[in-house]
């Protein structure tokens, strides 16, 4: 069978049964290409992923044969996504969401956190009660919230104008308005009050995510170590217990001899699994080199590729919004029309895979890190894997690493 031709029913299966869809050819399962794989979907659930000859055939089976080059991966899973096509999360209503959220998991992203960006508090607000909805019925994992509390001497493209110190009147309104949906926060942990942040975001399930700072290495280090700590003991639970790190070298110091700064701290606490670290593999935010030595230096375990997309992701060149801030696209390099900062990114999740294999990263390590790792980060058990009893999420891409077809929830896209 071929993937342009829908599923038969064959014409002896009873009326109402369902019919299981088996896969087979090269996989990535677990942490290594399986090449002789089998993938069985059985009513929008993986019933099996392993080797061909332990798969036991049924009568009722619709087998599809990959061509050659051709791999099933696990779909993907953004935690650090602003929107795509034309549609910018912190700004977008419930319609632009959906529209960009349904082709964001055609592209292969089944699974992905809307992330907003440092705005007004009646902004933020909205947003969060917006997509809170939308995080409900299961269209987005949940919510990634950029701010607003991180250093103004590393903003970035955050609009200075709202950053302020940790206000735990605000946290908790934030936190209020997710109805348990708001999964991250990036914080500065410099800032007076940075503390007790965490504590409050811990003690309400939601991951901190140390970034946009200017600290110096030790201030960094006894923040991750605190985040760890407490989430540990909370309600997000072991699967999940450590904080990340925000697009790690993008939005802080970088590392001297005499002033480590917060990166080393990353470093150190990623290296130990006690951190997982956002790396943006787009070729602009970070050189191709930086990346492979990253993989190499901390394990794909220990990372999370992100593509801090924004709402020129999927389109040309031209004027987008994010947030309050307009935004140039020139190359397909994104930045802020005031300063020039970089604002984003319009890469896929695909092409930081495609990306990342072409620095010398397996195809395994890239995907660890574009589903697995990230999945973990969340508690997610039923994504970010091929595996027995999980979600029918997996992209399948050809030779040269390109999409070939999606599936998600058991559905073709």
């Amino acid at each position: 069978m071929a993937f342009g031709n829908p599923v038969p029913v064959p014409a002896d299966q009873p009326a109402g049964q369902e019919t299981r869809l088996v896969l087979r050819g090269a996989a990535v399962i677990g942490a290594r290409t399986v090449p002789d794989a089998a993938v069985a979907v059985d009513g929008g659930v993986l019933t099996y992923a392993g080797p061909q000859d332990a798969l036991e055939p049924c009568s009722g089976d619709v087998v599809v044969e990959l061509s050659v080059g051709e791999v099933v991966l696990p779909g993907f899973v953004d935690l650090h996504c602003h929107g795509a096509y034309g549609v910018d999360f912190s700004r977008a209503d419930g319609p632009a969401v959906r529209d960009a959220a349904a082709k964001l998991h055609a592209d292969g992203t089944t699974t992905l956190l809307a992330s907003l960006v440092t705005d007004a508090p009646e902004a933020l607000l909205r947003q969060l009660t917006l997509l809170a909805g939308l995080a409900e019925e299961g269209l987005v994992a949940g919510i990634h919230l950029e701010g607003p509390f991180l250093a103004a001497a590393r903003c970035g493209a955050q609009d200075p104008r709202w950053l302020r110190d940790p206000d735990l009147g605000l946290a908790r309104e934030l936190i209020a308005a997710g109805r348990g949906q708001l999964r991250t926060m990036t914080y500065a942990p410099e800032l007076p009050g940075a503390d007790a942040l965490v504590e409050l975001l811990t003690e309400n399930g939601v991951i901190p995510s140390l970034g946009h700072t200017a600290s110096p290495a030790g201030r960094a280090g006894d923040s991750l170590a605190l985040s760890r700590q407490l989430l540990a003991a909370s309600a997000v639970g072991a699967e999940a217990a450590r904080p990340t790190v925000t697009h790690l070298f993008n939005g802080m110091d970088p590392i001297h001899h005499r002033a480590p700064g917060a990166v080393a701290a990353c470093l150190r606490a990623a290296t130990a699994g006690a951190a997982a670290v956002e790396l943006i593999a787009d070729n602009t935010h970070l050189d191709p080199y930086l990346v492979a030595a990253m993989f190499e230096l901390l394990g794909a375990g220990n990372i999370a590729l992100v593509t801090d997309s924004m709402a020129a992701a999927g389109l040309s060149d031209g004027q987008y919004r994010l947030g309050p801030a307009e935004v140039t696209v020139s190359g397909g390099v994104a930045r802020l029309a005031s300063t020039g900062s970089i604002a984003g990114g319009t890469a896929a999740m695909l092409d930081l895979v495609r990306n990342a294999v072409g620095a010398g990263v397996s195809l395994a390590d890239a995907v660890t890190s574009a589903a697995a790792v990230p999945a973990g980060v969340l508690g997610r058990r039923d994504v970010g894997r091929l595996v027995a009893g999980g979600a029918a999420d997996f992209v399948v891409i050809g030779p040269d690493l390109e999409r070939v077809r999606v599936m998600r929830r058991g559905q073709w896209l």
